[in-house]
């Protein structure tokens, strides 16, 4: 259960930009404010709700996510999971600065990322271990990357690629991008892009849809395990203000 935990706050946000280094910045301008409601299914049953805050202002924005359990999960793990981020926007879009996750007990899965752009170094805590890593450029966190997309000129790119972090550790992610997908989710019906990670054997396989008629935001993801295991999240409401 602490494992499907884990990943639930994965999807909580889920995902992803070395890129940023080689496309522009998008034309169009972010919204200013962004409410989104996601409900969250375990092979079909509904086992959590997502709410997450965006706002961005005179060039800095911050992030929160709090994730609640629904359903037998809420009866066996009843804990909430708070993800924030926080830090500056630039002519590229979201630049982190702070980054936090923990449980509402405040026991096992806290961790937190620090970016010192300055000095190029990511420091990463989880639990009592502390590590200083290098910090590429376009750097993003769990939850910073989901919203880093509005800023992207994804309208004919094929490929995206950027470092992520969740705290604990630095990863490379790559995705390949489609078009013209129509997706269907209680928030409404959403033109979308498509977004697969092609995971080979062994590794989790991670699939997004964003809305390109509401400023490229994730109206679904879905993260699949090796065992087949899939954990999906679902737009089920979505308020932007400029």
């Amino acid at each position: 259960m602490q494992k499907t935990a884990k990943r639930r706050g994965i999807v909580a946000a889920t995902l992803l930009s070395s890129v940023l280094c080689v496309l522009p910045p998008a034309s169009a301008a972010p919204p200013g404010s962004v409410q989104a409601s996601y409900d969250v299914y375990k092979d079909g049953l509904r086992v959590g709700r997502i709410e997450e805050v965006y706002t961005g202002s005179q060039g800095r924005y911050t992030l929160t996510s709090a994730t609640t359990p629904v359903g037998l999960l809420a009866m066996f793990k009843p804990e909430k999971i708070f993800v924030g981020s926080s830090g500056l926007i630039g002519k590229r879009g979201l630049q982190p600065l702070r980054f936090s996750h923990r449980r509402e007990n405040g026991k096992g899965g806290e961790s937190r990322a620090e970016f010192d752009w300055g000095a190029k170094q990511l420091t990463l805590t989880q639990q009592a271990q502390r590590a200083v890593v290098a910090l590429p450029d376009g750097t993003q966190d769990r939850l910073s990357a989901m919203y880093q997309f509005m800023f992207l000129p994804l309208q004919h790119a094929t490929a995206l690629d950027f470092p992520m972090t969740n705290g604990s550790k630095l990863d490379n992610y790559h995705f390949a991008i489609s078009r013209n997908q129509t997706l269907n989710t209680p928030a409404g019906e959403f033109g979308a892009l498509y977004l697969d990670n092609h995971a080979k054997a062994g590794e989790n396989r991670t699939e997004i849809w964003l809305a390109t008629q509401h400023n490229n935001l994730p109206c679904k993801m879905t993260i699949t395990d090796a065992n087949g295991e899939q954990i999906t999240q679902v737009l089920s409401k979505l308020d932007i203000k400029p």
